[in-house]
């Protein structure tokens, strides 16, 4: 206990220290802009601008004037203030400024060696954007501010401008919770740290409730992410979503994302009507086509009769059918509809998916941890911990909760609780219930999302030794015990044959050779071309970044592949992005560590197998389907699971408080932290159909409070 208490108290002071630097720093530094425009002589411009007005006595830039011009200024300015009117339409607007300087006699602009003036984004829901700093060269004599782009609601009403106006201050919270969070990080986790003195065998109790307090911050910043992108939830209440709220209930539900996105809502609808097709009637021209597979030949003809179909679906025999693993319908839409008549909300069941991965991952490390890795510090476990969680692809299917990102959410989440149930099997006295529920959710894995069946491999350095070298599997026991692991797996693939017949008549058809998608898919075929471009767009393509928040850009891709290539915008290859996978070409000498310690070689097999299950995924993704951002997920955790393990060895090898000790912890931090960072930054990168393009004008809020300089 007064180990404890010394460790809990250094970090209730450390949360103390942290917590103060924080207030500075929000309090000095992030609002620095109040501080340096304080002595600023603020000049209003109101009687230059040449705007009709409206009845309240506001400006009015129109689609017709748009602009507002000053002349004859010869003043040094600072910034300029746009007051918009606040309770107008939510909008984010693009200026473009221009101005007269002692350097340029006349508006300038981009050259073909200069950058001129760039065009500025302005919320009229963020007081903040209203600001714009200039750069003049000494006075400006004339100023140009013009409304431009071309999704603009007009008019846009305006209070005033002025320029050399003082800026208010701001305390933003969430600002300043993501500062103390990042430095309280870096405290806990800096190599004298009193967290890598505290055994997770040696404190159980203190290391267990610490572990939980992390999984309950991660669930909860999870939660909070994914509730943010709120166009995508398809819940709504009084006070979250209202313009989706019937008025009535507390919550309910609504189809988000689109019809297309309703496929597991329609499959529920059809399972309760008792049939399998989805509800919907193909258009005629889609059951007459030679080879309905041709997206060019159904492009023309949707364009030329004008009735669409549904994309994405698996369509046969007249029918449409969805080709998505069919366990989340089970699991969450057929009950759900049963009971209440609605559609289940699928960002909910990504929510929940992705709970249960958290807590399934942080089992799984426990499981190692406390019963095959002796001095495990709680250090090191959350050093491990954090980048398993949230690197592994899943937080970008949390901010795309849809569909597409469901099935394999929940593959992740049956496929740690299978692996973890497997280890609390091996070290069992009665492990038939254990592999039995262990091979019951890795089985349905294949029920939502096929590929990942490749995990189910592990069992074999995990089980071989007892029950092939040891030959236990001849023991009446062993037998038993066997049956248990292979059993769930033949009921799940009755099932899930059945299914497939009842659909395509073959039980070995999941339905994708039928899908409606962007190539076709039964003449797509393999190709050796494709290798290359996926490797490195997966795995070594180095992202591409500007100094704009959040300072990642989609990828550049180009291939010499003479074919079809899918791809959807990336953001780079695993191994440029996630530093800490540079552990992994160590694993050899790491391992022969291992084999100083241990006899067995089953942890070398799994990594072996976590490692090349990895490649094999990511390469027949891009075979069968294509290059896209949110199959990372599908073999991201793989790698990260076999850093796990190495790191663990590692750990295991050298001994405490010794010089390779703290730079060994040291490098992990580093690596750790990079890898975070760009997770987080990747999931805050606008992109189509997310928070930043539906609510533009909110997201340039965050935009604001980390571009605080501006």
């Amino acid at each position: 206990m007064g180990a404890q208490g010394g460790a809990l108290k250094r970090a209730l002071i450390g949360a103390a220290v942290v917590f103060a630097i924080a207030i500075l720093l929000e309090t000095l530094l992030f609002n620095i802009n109040f501080f340096l425009t304080r002595g600023y002589d603020e000049t209003n411009l109101n009687s230059q601008i040449e705007l009709t007005k409206d009845h309240q006595g506001y400006y009015r830039l129109t689609e017709f004037h748009h602009e507002m011009e000053f002349h004859d200024l010869n003043a040094e300015v600072h910034n300029i203030h746009l007051d918009l009117v606040d309770w107008q339409p939510a909008q984010l607007l693009t200026f473009r400024i221009q101005f007269t300087d002692e350097a340029h006699q006349t508006y300038f602009g981009t050259t073909e060696y200069t950058i001129g003036v760039p065009d500025v984004a302005v919320s009229t829901a963020s007081w903040e954007s209203e600001y714009i700093h200039l750069s003049p060269s000494g006075k400006v004599g004339s100023l140009k501010i013009e409304l431009v782009g071309d999704d603009v609601a007009y008019p846009v009403k305006v209070a005033g401008v002025s320029i050399n106006a003082p800026e208010p201050f701001s305390f933003n919270g969430a600002r300043f919770a993501t500062t103390f969070i990042v430095l309280y990080l870096c405290f806990l986790f800096r190599p004298r740290s009193r967290i890598y003195r505290i055994g997770i065998v040696e404190e159980p109790v203190f290391t267990k409730r610490a572990i939980i307090a992390a999984v309950v911050v991660e669930v909860y910043l999870v939660s909070s992410f994914l509730l943010m992108g709120s166009n995508l939830v398809g819940v709504a209440s009084k006070t979250y979503n209202y313009g989706a709220w019937d008025q009535g209930s507390i919550v309910n539900v609504y189809d988000a994302a689109g019809d297309n996105a309703q496929q597991y809502a329609m499959l529920a609808r059809a399972m309760a009507d008792g049939h399998l097709y989805l509800d919907v009637e193909p258009p005629k021209w889609l059951t007459d086509m030679d080879d309905p597979y041709d997206k060019g030949a159904r492009d023309e003809l949707e364009k030329a009769t004008g009735e669409s179909y549904l994309f994405d679906t698996a369509y046969y025999d007249g029918h449409y059918y969805v080709y998505f693993g069919v366990v989340p319908a089970l699991i969450f839409y057929l009950p759900f509809y049963l009971v209440t008549g609605a559609d289940f909300p699928t960002a909910i069941g990504v929510l929940i998916a992705m709970v249960v991965f958290i807590l399934g991952c942080t089992a799984l490390l426990d499981r190692f941890a406390r019963y095959h890795f002796k001095r495990v510090s709680l250090g090191v476990f959350l050093l491990l911990q954090i980048p398993l969680v949230l690197c592994s692809g899943t937080l970008y299917l949390v901010k795309f909760p849809t569909f597409y990102s469901l099935p394999v959410m929940c593959g992740l989440a049956f496929s740690v609780w299978g692996l973890y149930l497997w280890m609390r099997g091996r070290s069992s006295e009665r492990p038939s219930g254990w592999y039995a529920g262990g091979s019951l959710c890795m089985a349905l894995v294949v029920g939502c999302r096929p590929q990942l069946i490749f995990l189910s491999l592990i069992a074999f350095p995990l089980f071989w030794r007892r029950y092939i070298t040891q030959r236990r599997l001849f023991t009446p026991a062993g037998a038993r015990e066997f049956a248990c692991l292979l059993a769930p797996y033949f009921v799940v693939a009755i099932g899930l044959m059945w299914y497939n017949w009842a659909r395509f008549g073959s039980p070995g058809n999941f339905g994708a050779n039928y899908n409606l998608t962007v190539h076709d898919m039964p003449k797509r075929g393999l190709s050796l071309g494709r290798i290359a471009p996926a490797l490195f767009a997966y795995f070594i393509q180095p992202p591409t970044v500007d100094g704009t928040f959040p300072f990642i850009l989609p990828a550049v891709f180009d291939t010499t592949f003479m074919g079809q290539t899918v791809r959807e915008v990336t953001f780079g290859g695993i191994f440029a992005c996630l530093p800490v996978l540079w552990l992994l070409p160590f694993a050899p000498p790491f391992l022969k560590m291992r084999f100083e310690q241990r006899s067995t070689n089953t942890v070398a097999g799994v990594i072996l197998i976590l490692i090349v299950s990895g490649v094999f995924m990511a390469l027949l993704d891009a075979e069968l389907a294509g290059i896209l951002q949110r199959y990372y997920a599908d073999f991201s955790f793989m790698f990260l699971a076999a850093v796990v393990l190495i790191a663990f060895i590692v750990n295991e090898s050298l001994p405490p408080d010794f010089q390779p000790t703290r730079i060994f912890r040291t490098t992990l931090s580093v690596l750790v932290a990079v890898s975070v960072v760009y997770i987080v930054l990747l999931c805050f990168v606008p992109e189509t159909g997310w928070y930043s393009d539906v609510y533009d004008w909110s997201y340039q809020n965050i935009v604001e409070a980390f571009e605080f300089w501006t």
